[in-house]
């Protein structure tokens, strides 16, 4: 068991989400930084879909009350007082111990798997937490204990590199809807930086900067979303999509960022700057 003493600014379970019921309204969820919690969970031994925890911004305090193997990745935060803690490594917290988390040196969202996995009640097969619908549990707060599953297997003696901070570029494949807008326009969409905006949460990353100019108007009938998605509503701000994303949606898509640089949409803070661009990475 691990009881939450803080959960600092936003915490929830996380698996790799309910994928299948898009047709019924229910959106995928799991967790905004999925590359991150596999490998969390492959540190300790579980599956790679196993429910771990994503802290944003850190500042979390979590009692143990049974010793446990955990393994910390994503945005990179220091682990003061637990002997062995750190990014990309499994290490022993003791039962009785407290585990604290300070806020990460760059990054959004942190993850903390255990051995055994976090073991809510799924719900639709999920254990994820969706901001957006309700499902899952709710988001962690002071008091709440999260059950932890029997262990399948030994703890591999593995360590990851430590957490790579990727430039702040998204990858964009056109469309499906870059044609209401004028021509140029996505070209315009990528020579410019954007911020970030505050207003920004796991539904999507909104941002600030110029606006994509439109060569129709008006909105499409509500079609098929996906995380990275894009969208540009009247305001004429984007907003890229993750994981808490709505299913369905029509305002219309200029481009999608690729699944590779998800993870890094995924751990932008407010106040960062990302460029997009049509072109592969170096």
């Amino acid at each position: 068991m691990i009881e939450v003493i803080a959960p600092g600014p936003y915490a929830t379970v996380q698996d790799l989400g309910r994928p299948g019921y898009a047709h019924l309204g229910v959106p995928r969820s799991g967790a905004a930084d999925a590359a991150s919690l596999r490998l969390a969970n492959r540190l300790v031994g579980n599956p790679e879909g196993a429910a771990g925890v994503e802290l944003t911004f850190g500042l979390a305090r979590l009692l143990f009350r049974a010793g446990a193997w955990v393994a910390l990745t994503g945005a990179p935060c220091p682990v003061p007082g637990v002997r062995g803690a750190g990014m990309g490594v499994a290490f022993w917290v003791s039962a009785g111990a407290e585990l604290r988390l300070g806020s990460p040196e760059w990054g959004l969202r942190t993850y903390l798997a255990v051995r055994g996995g976090v073991a809510v009640e799924p719900v639709l097969g999920s254990r994820s937490t969706d901001s957006l619908s309700g499902l899952g549990p709710a988001p962690l707060r002071p008091g709440t204990v999260l059950p932890v599953g029997p262990a399948a297997h030994g703890v591999p003696a593995d360590q990851a590199p430590p957490p790579e901070r990727r430039p702040p570029v998204l990858r964009l494949v056109p469309g499906p809807r870059d044609d209401w807008f004028a021509p140029g326009a996505l070209g315009a969409l990528c020579s410019e930086p954007y911020e970030v905006s505050q207003d920004s949460n796991r539904v999507g990353v909104r941002l600030r900067g110029p606006s994509p100019a439109r060569a129709r108007e008006g909105e499409l009938p509500s079609e098929g979303m996906v995380t990275g998605a894009v969208q540009v509503p009247p305001g004429g701000q984007p907003i890229v999509f993750l994981a808490d994303h709505p299913p369905t949606g029509g305002y219309p898509v200029i481009g999608v960022v690729r699944e590779a640089d998800l993870a890094v949409a995924a751990q932008l803070r407010p106040g960062d700057r990302v460029r997009f661009t049509t072109r592969p990475l170096p």
